[in-house]
């Protein structure tokens, strides 16, 4: 009596689809670097953000919920692409690639404007120190909007550099999107 033969589609699977080389061969291509700029301006939106003390953290929430979220993804991703596990998983990588930075970018572009009415939202306002004395005096010069917030002149500074790397973050993440889309067209 002989064996039944095996389902060949129960012991084998096609091999994942990729197009990005795998290794340290990943850092040498446009999308690799891009990834990596990803991951650390998106380290710098985080760290500013988090540093100017959040003054507004109905609107600079979802700014550092994006920050936190993509920097661990994109070091997720990076991190398969350079270990070669992206090779052991049977997906279509190329896919996943262009869908992935796709809602990145769609996130991030949030992310960026509301950082950008943040620091908008200041109007002029700044507060200014009495002479010879500790009290302080609020002097706001056009109040423009409905959205109006005090900053002071370090969190100012440092949510005008926030709103700049978000913008930067947000160029790299559409960037991949367009070339992973044209890898996964092919």
């Amino acid at each position: 009596m002989s064996e039944p033969a095996a389902n060949p589609a129960a012991t084998s699977f096609p091999t994942p689809t990729i197009s990005l080389p795998l290794g340290l061969d990943v850092l040498r291509t446009y999308s690799g670097a891009l990834v990596c700029l990803e991951i650390l301006f998106g380290a710098l939106v985080w760290i500013l953000v988090a540093s100017s003390n959040v003054p507004v953290p109905l609107l600079q929430g979802w700014v550092m919920f994006v920050s936190v979220t993509t920097f661990f993804l994109s070091s997720f991703y990076l991190t398969l692409l350079i270990t070669g596990l992206a090779d052991r998983i049977n997906t279509d990588w190329n896919f996943l690639d262009v869908f992935y930075h796709f809602l990145a970018l769609l996130f991030y572009f949030a992310a960026f404007l509301l950082e950008a009415a943040t620091t908008a939202a200041n109007g002029g306002a700044h507060i200014n120190s009495l002479p010879n004395s500790t009290d302080s005096i609020l002097c706001i010069t056009h109040p423009r909007g409905n959205i109006f917030t005090v900053l002071s002149y370090r969190q100012y500074s440092i949510n005008v550099a926030a709103t700049v790397f978000a913008f930067v973050v947000t160029l790299c993440y559409g960037s991949s999107m367009v070339m992973g889309f044209k890898r996964w067209r092919k």
